[in-house]
């Protein structure tokens, strides 16, 4: 098995006023040769928007985009004419395709809103547009990997045009948890979103990432009470 941990504390990031983002990879004005992407997995932003603001319309394509709020709540709204609101225990991933306009503004006025943006790279380039959002509350199994994102339209959770699966968690202190891969050519991107864990020696504290390969698993040791994402992708094209 082989290991790269990414510390929070030597992330990138932006800060525009209103809106705050830390990036584990390389984005925008933030570049890190060391820090270019895990396989298909090219950006994971740690985004704080402030109330009364948003992001207006804007353009993506070939691209996977997948929001999780942590929390408040984002109002999306796109060319496609969906229209909605996101929040903590939802999941939203939108397949660009061939291209889409979309604007993400906090529906509060007042408090901010909190999320994770994930781009991942597809397997499919130009297809038709598409948008899923989920609400994930009742996947989620205490001290369990609980699968929230596959390539599979009728599994649990959102599909996206690539060979990636997504798993969250909340474990208790002193569980010990084994992921095994779905596909063994694949990596795994462990980002911890809250609390501390410890896989293959190595400590992660909130906002750390870990990416592993050459496994068919890994184990996690959990110090703290902890909320982990499970990113598997492509490692290799």
């Amino acid at each position: 098995m082989k290991t790269i941990h990414h510390p929070a504390s030597k992330r990138g990031g932006a800060h525009h006023g209103w809106f705050k983002s830390k990036h584990t990879f390389s984005f925008a004005d933030y570049y890190d040769p060391s820090r270019v992407g895990f396989g298909a997995l090219k950006v994971i932003n740690d985004d704080h928007v402030e109330g009364g603001h948003g992001f207006g319309s804007h353009s993506h394509k070939n691209m996977e985009i997948v929001t999780i709020p942590l929390s408040g709540t984002l109002i999306h709204e796109d060319n496609m004419g969906n229209k909605s609101t996101i929040s903590a225990g939802d999941i939203q991933v939108m397949s660009a395709g061939t291209g889409i306009t979309h604007s993400e503004m906090n529906a509060s006025k007042d408090t901010p809103v909190k999320f994770l943006q994930i781009w991942i790279e597809p397997n499919k380039k130009n297809v038709k547009p598409r948008y899923q959002q989920v609400s994930i509350i009742n996947l989620l199994n205490r001290n369990q990997f609980n699968q929230v994102l596959s390539p599979n339209v009728d599994d649990a959770g959102v599909c996206i045009h690539q060979n990636a699966w997504f798993h969250v968690g909340v474990f208790d202190a002193g569980m010990t948890k084994t992921y095994t891969l779905n596909d063994t050519s694949n990596g795994v991107y462990v980002f911890v979103i809250s609390g501390s864990v410890v896989i293959d020696d190595h400590v992660l504290q909130p906002r750390d990432g870990l990416g592993i390969t050459e496994t068919d698993k890994f184990t996690m040791d959990v110090i703290a009470s902890a909320q982990v994402l499970v990113m598997e992708v492509p490692v290799t094209h």
